[in-house]
């Protein structure tokens, strides 16, 4: 447990962090999932649209560093290749 002024208000901003975090997180799983599931339907128009907003959350991620922006490019990178198959 925190004791002094400065470790209780690190300890405040961590959880604020988290919380902030955590729903940037979710956002970008939100986004994969919209496009996975186009592609799943088959709907090619859609996974495009839905590919290109997707984009743009995980590259927001990358730069707050929320997410590796080697493990974005992966994502992409595979959902891009399987819209390309349809």
């Amino acid at each position: 447990m925190a004791n002094s002024a400065g470790s209780k208000k690190r300890a405040r901003q961590a959880v604020k962090r988290n919380k902030h975090n955590s729903q940037i997180r979710a956002r970008v799983r939100t986004f994969i999932k919209k496009v996975a599931y186009a592609l799943e339907a088959g709907n090619k128009q859609e996974a495009q649209g839905g590919y290109a907003k997707m984009q743009k959350e995980l590259d927001q991620a990358v730069s707050k560093g929320l997410m590796h922006k080697n493990q974005a490019a992966r994502k992409k990178s595979r959902l891009n290749t399987q819209i390309k198959a349809l």
